[in-house]
């Protein structure tokens, strides 16, 4: 290949634009790592990465069960009171995704002889992973090799594989190697502190067995004490003359298939692969469950599993999908977004969904904030019980908060900035420990999913216990000054870049709220408010504390400013920052950023999102425009709430950019590190930015309303979601809006404002058109992508 050619592939799009799959239509060994994010496949329990199967090349090889972790030490430059002395690690677990395939002698490998096609679709109603290759061997043997590859969403512990190997023209000799391997060789991190830590050999064996088709590994962690099993078992079809072997050692189970194909034949093997883990549970017991759910798999069959995925998925589809008519990215986009936000919780079931899902270990396999502010809005309103799950394991951890509370000398649950099973794993106060919004962004989940869905056995259950510890924290953090005003001090907003400051908008917005539904929940469940101590006189000082609360507001510049005293920093000279300078977190001191005015991501923006009835719309507009000029985006979460707002103000066709932004983050891979795993924040915010944004969806109190308006680029938005028993569509297009109940009782919205009841008959109401306002500006160099001009 010449230097012209090897450019224009290089400027070929990775992806193709299709409305229900990701179509890779080439092997781009220079995106090989992205890829493999992209195509991972999970069921909120287990995770694969989307690695080729003969395992070689890889970017990086990744296999996640969720919540199993390795301890590792995490040092501090100088030890202080209240830091945590050991981190957790998402390891890399046993793979049960190598088939390895020779043929005459010769290991398939698409860096050696010639590729005449390769192709892998990622089929977003099928829930499959499916790849195409034609290849010749260097000794010119040429095989036809397709796979299909799963990890079901309905036998959590269960993934898939079905491989075909046939020759094209001529008989070849075929040898196939099916294996489990453990402790892969991983490669180096970089000095990016949103990579991972990487852990050399971190699991240790137990148990290894192989018999008849089936290989089990077993094995436990060094320092966490965790013990994992992974199981194999095939079903093959072939020529007669197959010799069939199976062999393990500690950390390699290896099946052997051996046979001769004349043109016509086909050699298929069907790998049922089973996982599970436990902290307390015994290595016989593990082994037995893993047994037990590959003999579920085989009873099911190929086809079966195949069946039931197609089954769950058209069921999600049904009170989830969105249709985006006028650009083809976006469509692809959100349907591919919703897909992974809902594999990234499907099946968690009392575990975290992290900042990744299981699709790569970046952030070392946290779950953050983000979770409960981005991503459960979406499982909220179309996979519900994935978002009571993903709440139900905050409750499960609130002793270990309630002990970090105590601990920082503070009342009530002091939730983690960053964890795998509910410890403090940031080592870095400013942007880590200070930043207690994370609890009133879990409060607040709790209320939109009890609102949502009407759950009381889960506000009983899971929800008061968490509302409640959540507002004693609030309460003892902040205080009542000498007016009677209640301030929060010394704490850090969303905006990382800005830290330990007082009185954070956002933060007391959010604090405010997490009270009042405090004091609602003791008063509706007196019982449970006994039984927790919730007094008389501790509900009506959250009601005081709510009801003081400061909101800061610069009267000078008629703008909330993001925090006190935060507008009359010096502002950061953008003028003078290269683009090869951002992200600034890696190029200049946080000194320097927290001093200045710059953002690296909404706050006082998302405030006006998520706490919008605080705010008029004039100054949702001043304020919007005011931080435009000083948001750098350097978060992925920042463009999804920037979308929101422009689309609320009246900037729709900037809203489409920042749309733009958020939902093609990976599949462009906008932030160059894709490889580490996909954002699911981001993935959310494609949904969040069409149904919130250009659908203005606002839930609460029993209502939904809706302030539809479409940009210029866009010209017909559709999107089903369920509210309360019910499942509605909203068809937008830029003259009206109408709405249909697909199922459940009927429910009273809002329209631009006006109430009207939705029941058996659709109902169409007009959409005026907005009144053009002068774009606001960005820091110079930090302009979204314009998508119109597409």
């Amino acid at each position: 290949m010449n230097e012209s050619e090897g450019q224009a592939a290089a400027d070929r799009p990775v992806y193709l634009v299709e409305p229900w799959c990701v179509r890779e239509p080439e092997l781009r060994l220079d995106r090989l790592a992205q890829s493999e994010s992209v195509f991972a496949l999970s069921n909120g329990h287990l995770g694969i990465r989307g690695n080729l199967d003969e395992g070689e090349p890889h970017g990086l090889p990744g296999t996640y069960l969720n919540s199993f972790y390795e301890q590792r030490p995490l040092p501090q430059a100088e030890a202080a009171y209240g830091y945590p002395e050991s981190g957790q690690t998402v390891i890399n677990v046993t793979n049960g995704k190598v088939i390895r395939l020779l043929v005459d002698d010769e290991p398939f490998d698409v860096r050696y002889g010639r590729v005449h096609h390769h192709e892998r679709v990622l089929d977003l109603r099928a829930g499959t992973l499916t790849r195409h290759v034609e290849w010749t061997s260097p000794a010119d043997r040429r095989v036809k090799i397709t796979s299909t590859r799963m990890v079901s969403l309905t036998q959590r512990a269960v993934a898939a594989i079905c491989y075909d190997v046939e020759p094209v023209d001529a008989a070849v000799r075929v040898v196939a190697q099916s294996e489990l391997v453990a402790n892969e060789a991983l490669p180096g991190g970089g000095r990016d502190p949103r990579a991972s830590a990487i852990l050399e050999s971190p699991l240790v064996s137990e148990e290894h067995v192989a018999n008849g088709t089936k290989v089990l590994l077993l094995h436990r962690t060094r320092k966490s004490g965790l013990r994992m099993a992974a199981g194999m078992s095939h079903h093959i079809d072939g020529p007669e003359s197959m010799a069939v072997d199976t062999e393990s050692s500690p950390d390699v189970g290896r099946l052997t298939v051996a046979t001769r194909l004349e043109p016509g034949q086909r050699l298929r093997i069907v790998k049922y692969l089973a996982y599970g883990w436990s902290s307390q549970r015994s290595r016989p017991a593990l082994h037995d469950q893993v047994v037990g759910a590959l003999a579920g798999a085989r009873q099911t069959g190929w086809d079966g599993l195949l069946a039931e995925q197609r089954e769950y998925l058209d069921e999600f589809w049904c009170g989830a999908d969105v249709e985006v008519d006028g650009d083809a990215e976006i469509q692809q986009a959100v349907r591919f977004s919703l897909f992974h936000v809902l594999q990234a919780g499907a099946r968690a079931e009392r575990r975290m969904i992290p900042a990744k899902g299981l699709t790569g270990p970046g952030y070392d396999g946290h779950t953050f904030w983000d979770t409960e502010t981005f991503v459960l809005p979406v499982l909220t309103y179309t996979s519900p019980g994935a978002a009571a799950d993903a709440l139900a394991w905050r409750h499960m951890t609130l002793p270990l908060a309630c002990e970090r509370a105590a601990q920082l000398g503070l009342e009530g649950a002091a939730f983690p900035w960053r964890t795998i099973r509910g410890h403090e794993c940031s080592g870095y106060w400013p942007a880590g420990t200070a930043a207690f919004h994370v609890n009133a962004d879990i409060s607040d989940a709790v209320v939109r999913y009890v609102d949502a869905t009407c759950d009381e056995r889960f506000e009983r259950e899971v929800g008061v216990e968490v509302v409640v510890a959540t507002a004693r924290l609030w309460r003892s953090l902040g205080h009542h000054d000498v007016g009677g005003v209640f301030r929060v001090d010394g704490v850090t907003g969303p905006d990382e870049y800005t830290a330990i400051v007082d009185n954070n908008v956002y933060t007391n917005l959010m604090a405010r709220r997490n009270m009042e539904a405090a004091a609602d929940m003791a008063m509706r469940h007196p019982d449970l408010a006994d039984r927790l101590g919730v007094t008389t006189e501790e509900a009506a000082s959250w009601r005081d504390a709510a009801a003081a609360m400061l909101i800061p507001y610069d009267d000078r510049l008629g703008v909330h400013p993001q925090n006190e005293n935060f507008t009359n920093h010096a502002r950061w000279d953008f003028g003078a920052t290269k683009p090869e300078h951002y992200p600034l977190l890696l190029n200049f001191p946080y000194f320097d950023l927290y001093r200045k005015q710059v953002v690296k991501q909404a706050d006082l923006v998302l405030a006006l999102h998520l706490c919008g009835e605080a705010f008029t719309e004039e100054q949702k507009v001043r304020d919007f425009e005011y931080y435009e000029g000083l948001t750098v985006r350097d978060s992925s979460l920042s463009a999804q709430t920037q979308a929101v707002i422009a689309a609320e103000v009246g900037q729709l066709d900037l809203a489409h950019d920042y749309l733009g932004e958020t939902a093609l983050l990976d599949l462009h891979d906008l932030n160059h590190n894709t490889r580490d795993g996909l954002h699911i924040a981001s993935m959310a915010g494609a949904w969040n930015g069409l149904v919130a944004g250009f659908g203005g969806m606002r839930a609460g109190g029993g209502r939904l309303r809706f302030a539809p308006r479409l940009p210029g680029g866009i010209s017909r938005l559709a999107f089903r979601m369920r509210y309360r028993d019910n499942r509605l569509r909203v068809n937008v297009t830029a003259e009206a809006a109408t709405y249909e109940l697909l199922e459940g009782p009927g429910l009273k919205l809002r329209h631009h404002g006006e109430e009207f009841t939705l029941g058996d008959e659709p109902i169409e109401l007009p959409i005026k058109p907005v009144t053009a306002r002068p774009t606001p500006g960005q820091p110079s160099g930090r302009e979204p992508s314009a998508r119109r001009s597409l």
